[in-house]
């Protein structure tokens, strides 16, 4: 049986339920069916870059949080930028990191980004 999503974005999706959990406790199912998908892979053999996806993703979430709850008018238009361009940054190496996964686990789908921020 094969998972049933390109390898790359399982394991993408699996770091982002585990922090979502770790972080509000709330999506226990959503977790449960990304680890049963990824048993259907070799973690061990992209355990370093799966824990650097997830501490980029932690990042990602810690430049979003004020933005995603309403408070932006509280931060300066400069901060604002400054978030903006860190979390390109932050994409490009999620970006790098999930091909570079990709590559160690004989996948053949990359992500692939052109005229694109994330470049």
């Amino acid at each position: 049986m094969t998972p049933k999503f390109p390898i790359i974005e399982l394991v993408d999706r699996l770091a982002i339920a585990e922090i979502k959990f770790y972080r509000t406790n709330a999506n226990k199912e959503e977790l449960a069916w990304y680890n049963e998908q990824a048993l259907l892979i070799d973690l061990s053999k992209i355990i370093n870059e799966y824990e650097d996806l997830k501490r980029i993703h932690n990042k990602i979430w810690d430049l979003e949080a004020e933005l995603k709850t309403g408070r932006e008018e509280e931060l300066a238009l400069e901060e604002i930028g400054r978030r903006a361009i860190a979390i390109r940054n932050y994409n490009n190496k999620r970006v790098a990191l999930k091909n570079s996964m990709a590559e160690k686990l004989s996948c053949p789908v990359r992500e692939i980004k052109k005229e694109h921020l994330s470049e």
